[in-house]
């Protein structure tokens, strides 16, 4: 018969409390050890862990090793008047942290697109599951342009830094998947960076077009649109989709 010792007895029910879902134990944005519900307690430890094996007992729950895109919170999700996306990074899933990955799903909608942005600490390669997109980049001042159609199950790849869009040319819904080589890729969307700039510095930088002034300026900032906005008109005529009034 086998015993078990009073020494592991107190260990076995510790490990028992570990194994609790990361859910429950990090990140209920009600709970005090992460008042800010950011994960950032959790964080730390995974960053501090001295080995893989010490960080993965941090996560000892099957569940703290599972994202679920069609159920994330609501810091990973960015919704425009054209679709969604739903990031799952070291933040929103920190069992990424040590991995040097991380994902977003883009899902478009009829004429929806991905406005102009950067990835500033890495490459993306970006695979459509459902539909079509138009995929453009432009690398850096003097490269050429590079723009493909792109079919169900196709994939490109925006080198990092590269200033990158994507298109649903369809009346339906695209859906992509984009992987990324960094926990933390960062994202800038270029429109609404630029225009974010003081008013002087945007004029400046559009001096040659001689019709832009501070109230120009202004209008230019409501007019851009949120990140999946939807646009381009031959598209939206395509598909029946009426143009939102400017006010």
């Amino acid at each position: 018969m086998y015993t078990i010792s009073a020494f592991l007895v107190p260990a076995l029910l510790a490990s028992t409390a570990l194994a609790s879902p990361l859910s429950k134990r990090i990140t209920n944005h009600n709970n005090a050890a992460d008042p800010l519900g950011d994960n950032a307690a959790i964080i730390t430890q995974l960053e501090q862990a001295p080995t893989a094996v010490t960080r993965q007992a941090l996560l000892t729950d099957s569940s703290d090793w599972l994202f679920d895109f069609q159920n994330a919170g609501a810091n990973s999700i960015t919704t425009g008047a054209g679709g969604h996306t739903v990031k799952a990074d070291r933040k929103e899933f920190p069992a990424l942290i040590g991995t040097g990955v991380s994902m977003t799903l883009g899902f478009l909608g009829p004429c929806g697109f991905n406005t102009p942005h950067v990835h500033p600490r890495s490459s993306e390669i970006n695979v459509v599951v459902q539909g079509a997109l138009v995929a453009e980049f432009i690398s850096e001042n003097g490269a050429t342009p590079i723009i493909n159609n792109l079919t169900q199950y196709q994939m490109t790849v925006f080198p990092q830094g590269a200033l990158h869009t994507e298109f649903n040319p369809l009346c339906t819904e695209s859906i992509f998947v984009a992987g990324f080589a960094s926990e933390d890729p960062g994202v800038q969307q270029a429109a609404q960076s630029f225009f974010g700039l003081e008013s002087d510095i945007v004029k400046a930088a559009l001096r040659g077009d001689g019709t832009v002034d501070g109230m120009d300026i202004d209008s230019f900032r409501g007019l851009v649109p949120k990140n999946v906005a939807l646009g381009v008109e031959s598209c939206l005529a395509a598909c029946g989709i009426q143009k939102r009034a400017v006010v």
